[in-house]
């Protein structure tokens, strides 16, 4: 799909490829005799982003005589490449955009320089990081990777209409099932729900909504929570919003962000990746409701926005997202470790700029401003046809409630010290594939059932 944004989510086909292969961190990477040279790999390898990169990396080039050769590479094709990589002794220096699940599976495999992450961490000061970023990119004391940038998934809904009703903000299991059921009529839909057996976003909507309700996937012990009252819970909520008051069909990544772009359903669940768009910033990707005709920027002023969520068994609201991070990989020249720092330091303003609405700042600031990158990230322009500020779209106090997301931010698998389970579960899609039968109709419990049963030989494989 031309210049859309980065998807959201981790290839499932890769994920399985690289858990099979068996590599060790005996793979180099090429042309090391030029220490001069550092290869990275970019996830985020879209042409308007690798330009802007590479101006950064001109900046770096001049500074330190070290030449950057930045190779873009699909997230679905990383991990045959990784095989075939390690296998020619031709493996890059760095990875950048990596998400959590690739990461734990790196490390898995014994691909990470740990060592040389935890020591540009302590360099830039870890009291300068997100608490939570540092949590979710470490094993025990050992950090596998430098935690540069964040999306957060957030539960879009129409503020127009929900005042029309005279409806709650969408913050708990009770007022976004009463919202729905409400807002359900003729051609209109309360939410519009994933539910594609073959994408990781089903899952990724899913989890946003179990974590507030403290559904895990694991137990601390390692054993599958997936049929906990609370996760049972969780997946009748997702059942009747899916069945009852979301578009039938298999419902996608694109399907979803349409609906509500449409002005067709009231609620949607996407990442902060839909802020640009939804602000008329990308004409590939435009608002179509009757509204947005005359004004683009209609439905970004009609939305609110949601970042944690709160169910019955839940404590608190807890948020969901995505880190991207710097994985150093073993062998790495020394070049590519201060290549780091400066993409993190000197450099990090303008990589951030690159898609703000996506790219959420997980290093606040330096010592001598605390601050320095939070409070410039909502000034960044964001979008790609027009370029503007979001907080001019959408207004400080939702930037600021973005800001705060992070904060809340929580993850499957991690928490309770197996997070080496979470990238074979996303690569087998056990949780889309019983999400998909409860949209058509299996019960709530049935599923529980059928998704522990899928994480639960998964889990055996692994050891």
């Amino acid at each position: 799909m031309k210049h859309l944004p980065v998807r959201p989510l981790v290839a499932a086909t890769g994920l399985a490829v690289l858990a099979a292969t068996g590599l060790t961190a005996c793979a180099q990477p090429s042309a090391k005799a030029d220490p001069k040279t550092v290869t990275v790999w970019n996830l985020d390898g879209q042409p308007d982003r690798m330009a802007a990169v590479k101006k950064i990396n001109a900046a770096f080039t001049a500074r330190t005589g070290t030449t950057v050769e930045e190779v873009a590479v699909q997230e679905n094709q990383l991990p045959s490449l990784i095989t075939s990589a390690a296998v020619s002794g031709t493996m890059p220096d760095l990875i950048s955009g990596l998400p959590l699940a690739y990461l734990r599976q790196l490390k898995q495999q014994k691909l990470l320089d740990t060592k040389a992450a935890s020591e540009v961490v302590a360099k830039l000061g870890p009291a300068t990081f997100a608490a939570k970023a540092l949590e979710l990119t470490r094993d025990g004391n050992n950090q596998l990777g430098v935690p540069s940038d964040a999306w957060t998934q957030i539960l879009a809904y129409r503020k127009d209409l929900f005042a029309a009703k005279h409806l709650a903000p969408p913050t708990t299991y009770e007022a976004i099932e009463k919202a729905a059921q409400a807002l359900t009529s003729g051609n209109q839909y309360g939410i519009t729900l994933a539910t594609d057996p073959s994408d990781p976003f089903t899952q990724q909507t899913f989890e946003s909504l179990a974590l507030g309700n403290n559904c895990q996937m694991v137990e601390q012990g390692g054993s599958v929570a997936l049929d906990s009252p609370a996760c049972r819970q969780t997946f009748a909520l997702y059942g009747t919003l899916a069945q009852k008051d979301s578009p039938q069909g298999t419902q996608t990544v694109d399907s979803t962000r349409a609906t509500y772009f449409a002005g067709q359903a009231a609620m949607t669940i996407w990442s902060t990746f839909l802020l640009d768009e939804m602000g008329g910033l990308r004409n590939d990707a435009l608002p179509t409701c009757k509204q947005c005709e005359k004004d683009p920027t209609w439905l970004a002023r009609n939305t609110g926005i949601v970042t944690a969520l709160r169910g019955p068994q839940g404590s608190q609201p807890v948020g969901y997202g995505e880190i991207a991070t710097w994985a150093i990989l073993a062998g790495a020249r020394p070049a590519a470790s201060s290549y780091v720092g400066y993409m993190m330091s000197d450099g990090y303003k303008a990589s951030l700029a690159i898609a703000p609405e996506g790219k959420f700042p997980m290093r606040s600031g330096d010592a001598a401003d605390p601050k320095k990158f939070v409070n410039a990230w909502p000034t960044l322009p964001a979008g790609v046809d027009t370029k503007k500020p979001l907080v001019d779209i959408y207004g400080k106090p939702t930037m600021d409630q973005i800001s705060k997301a992070t904060g809340t931010l929580e993850r499957w698998a991690i928490p309770q010290g197996q997070g080496d389970l979470l990238g074979p579960t996303v690569a087998e899609l056990a949780i889309p594939k019983a999400l998909a039968s409860l949209a058509i109709g299996e019960s709530p419990n049935q599923t529980a059932k059928d998704a522990t049963s899928a994480v639960e030989e998964i889990q055996r494989s692994l050891k």
